[in-house]
């Protein structure tokens, strides 16, 4: 799967001089890692982030927010937000909240 430049380039704008960030091709998108830990990255035209688990149900009451499944198993923590909901301000806010759930994990 293809996955969204801009958004990419976006993310990568924010994330470049952030410690122990990498980025890696990963879900058949990109991914963007904090100390070995997947934090944010694109997957199409939406942004998957990493989030609390126990924090998943309210983020999907978000608006453009859905969860993100691989081979039809769904998972708690991860969610895609649509490309269209993010404008800087909400690109930011869940960056933020990905990184800090991620800076909870131990480095892999």
């Amino acid at each position: 799967m293809a996955y969204d430049d801009a958004l990419a380039e976006r993310l990568r704008d924010r994330l470049r001089d952030a410690d122990g960030v990498t980025e890696k091709k990963m879900f058949g998108g990109l991914a963007f890692l904090t100390y070995g830990n997947m934090t944010v990255g694109v997957h199409g035209d939406e942004l998957i982030a990493r989030i609390e688990p126990s924090d998943t149900d309210s983020a999907l009451a978000e608006p453009g927010v859905r969860p993100f499944a691989i081979s039809g198993r769904t998972m708690r923590g991860w969610i895609l937000v649509a490309g269209e909901a993010l404008d800087d301000a909400e690109l930011d806010r869940w960056i933020a909240r990905a990184r800090g759930y991620v800076a909870t994990l131990p480095p892999k």
